[in-house]
């Protein structure tokens, strides 16, 4: 059957862009004006949005060519809003390489994975369904004991890894493998163990 449906994940990360985007620019217009205000220097000029081209070939690079080849290829346009940029006829949903962040984070999920990370958006349980994710382009660092810290401290326990696989929605299988707070990240090892959102990373080279 031909997969040309955005994930729910998408489409949540879409709206919620679009409505804070839309917040700024409505309270942006509403602030008055100092009177006395200096002249405003003129904005710096802004990065040349990427390509089509460009941008599917970064989420290409999440995944191994037999599946990326045929996966749905979604990113964030100059609105603010997710589209598609290419369907499917695969399982697989593929994003690129957020600019924002500070390493390369490009990837590609499955269904089952996309409502595993939704769930984790939204501070809910997860469904117990396996789900499976690339990021052979690597990821962003990331706390290994908190599922929500968004910068490394003396307690997170901040780990790196590069290029990986995750495997998520089964905690059975998490029994088999490293939970450490402090793991060996060139081996699969247990993220956020003990948290309701545990899966496996497994570094790939």
């Amino acid at each position: 059957m031909r997969h040309s449906r955005v994930p729910s994940l998408i489409l949540a990360a879409g709206v919620a862009l679009a409505a804070i985007g839309a917040a700024s620019a409505q309270q942006a217009a509403h602030k008055p004006a100092a009177k006395s205000a200096p002249a405003a220097k003129a904005p710096a000029a802004k990065r040349p949005a990427p390509s089509d081209a460009a941008q599917i070939a970064s989420a290409e690079a999440a995944a191994p060519a037999a599946v990326a080849k045929n996966a749905t290829i979604v990113a964030m346009g100059a609105d603010g809003k997710m589209k598609i940029l290419r369907n499917g006829t695969n399982a697989f949903s593929c994003m690129p390489d957020d600019p924002a962040t500070p390493g390369p984070d490009p990837m590609c999920f499955d269904k089952n994975a996309a409502d595993w990370v939704m769930a984790l958006s939204h501070h809910q349980p997860p469904p117990q369904k396996v789900g499976f994710m690339y990021m052979l382009a690597g990821g962003t660092d990331a706390s290994n004991t908190d599922p929500f810290a968004t910068k490394p401290t003396a307690q997170n326990h901040w780990v790196k890894t590069g290029p990986h696989v995750m495997v998520v929605g089964d905690p059975e299988m998490l029994k088999a493998y490293p939970a450490s707070p402090d793991p060996d990240t060139t081996q699969p090892y247990v993220m956020w163990a003990g948290t309701p959102y545990a899966h496996l990373m497994a570094p790939v080279k």
